[in-house]
């Protein structure tokens, strides 16, 4: 086991934007917000290749899907034995964009770009990248949004509970399909970093190395709750309509909840640190002494804005969805307990966490890499000193690119040998 801490002072954030003002109006301030942006067929595909599983799919839960549809994107080229795949696994609002610019079909750029691509940690060069939408998502794969094949309508309210667990089998069924027998390593953080470890315990011999970020071996009370706050914030928006709302007309959706349920995620995802840093106590104009209702601080129209930008790119239904299924997620279930599933990861596993990280304590990543050590796992462990808290991993590019690249380079000569 190595322990190394790395500090890094890069300055590239979100930028708080301007016009988001109004529950009904785009992030430019004219014109209806959408009632989803989830990606439908008939959008266009962008970088996106399809996989369709015609047969049915049954959840942990017991619920059947009759046919999924996979949504995922490639990068690199895979070599002659195969043995030079990646599986990046995505957050909760994230998707199989991990590189790439925005454009037809893309939103927004690829919210891993910095990781990814020629030169860069996971070189595109070197490995072959593969990310894939998760089961229940809103950009590709069967969703919420995706009509139903008995009704000819969407999911909406009938989409059942999927798992962390089901979106791992999902996964598995693609890395047949292409072709790859084993992943040269699976890497995520937070929900994606949940998947990882699913990974490591559901299909120990069809990976090398685990890459597992700001993440949770089974979600915490505190998680939980709030996981349910978040829903309870969206699920109170009257055009939410029980999750029946995709016939609504612009402007009439759930995005007021939406909003909501984001703006109340980023509170934990950013810390107080940052915010403080950014915002202080400055406001969008000048407080005089007759105070009102309206006057906003800076930080209030920066989590707003980081809503109405949701709203464009995701999906109501799915991010209840998802939520549950993070709530859901604990290696140990119907396994014996967490310790009896850390028995079954045995490959090389690179451990990650934020000083700052509210959602998923440092502390917690500190006792993943404690429990697999003492298994005799070899664990590489680091620490971002980072003011941005839970979204360090995304944000800190320079200094999580450098881990992941001292840790993968070996695994790769490794297997190569």
């Amino acid at each position: 086991m190595s322990d190394t801490t790395n500090t890094t002072t890069d300055d590239r954030r979100d930028p708080a934007g301007a016009g988001a003002n109004a529950g009904h109006s785009t992030a430019g301030g004219s014109g209806p917000l959408p009632v989803t942006g989830a990606w439908r067929p008939g959008d266009p595909a962008g970088h996106r290749q399809f996989l369709l599983f015609d047969r049915p799919f049954v959840t942990e839960g017991g619920a059947v899907l009759h046919e999924v549809e996979v949504a995922y994107e490639t990068w690199g080229e895979l070599d002659g034995s195969a043995s030079n795949a990646v599986l990046v696994c995505h957050a909760l609002t994230g998707d199989s964009h991990a590189h790439g610019p925005a454009g037809s079909g893309h939103p927004t750029d690829g919210w891993w770009d910095e990781l990814i691509g020629p030169g860069r940690a996971l070189d595109t060069d070197r490995y072959h990248v593969v990310c894939a939408n998760v089961l229940g998502g809103c950009q590709g794969t069967t969703g919420p949004a995706f009509l139903d094949p008995a009704t000819g309508r969407p999911y909406g309210s009938s989409f059942p509970v999927v798992s962390i667990r089901d979106s791992v089998r999902l996964q598995a069924a693609l890395q047949r399909h292409l072709g790859i027998g084993s992943w040269l390593t699976v890497i995520g953080g937070s929900m994606g970093g949940m998947q990882v470890l699913e990974w490591g315990v559901t299909y120990p011999d069809r990976v090398r190395s685990l890459a597992p970020m700001a993440t949770a071996t089974a979600a915490t009370a505190q998680q939980i709750a709030w996981s349910a706050a978040g829903r309870a914030a969206l699920v109170a928006d009257p055009r939410f309509r029980g999750g029946d709302y995709y016939d609504a007309a612009p402007g009439d959706g759930p995005h007021d909840g939406l909003i909501a349920a984001r703006m109340l995620a980023m509170i934990h995802y950013r810390s107080d640190e940052e915010f403080t840093r950014r915002f202080g106590r400055s406001t969008t104009e000048p407080m005089d002494r007759w105070f009102r209702v309206e006057h906003q601080f800076e930080v209030e129209r920066y989590l707003r804005h980081l809503g109405v930008k949701l709203v464009h790119r995701f999906d109501a239904n799915t991010y209840r969805v998802l939520n549950v299924a993070m709530d859901l997620h604990d290696i140990g279930r119907g396994r014996g307990g967490v310790a009896a599933a850390l028995d079954r990861i045995r490959v090389p596993v690179l451990t990650l966490g934020i000083r700052t990280d509210f959602l998923y304590p440092l502390q917690h990543q500190r006792e993943l890499r404690d429990e697999l050590a003492a298994r005799g796992v070899e664990v590489v462990h680091h620490e971002l000193d980072s003011d941005v808290g839970h979204d360090a991993f995304l944000v800190e590019s320079d200094a999580v690119g450098d881990a992941v690249a001292k840790f993968l380079v070996p695994i790769q000569r490794g297997s190569d040998a």
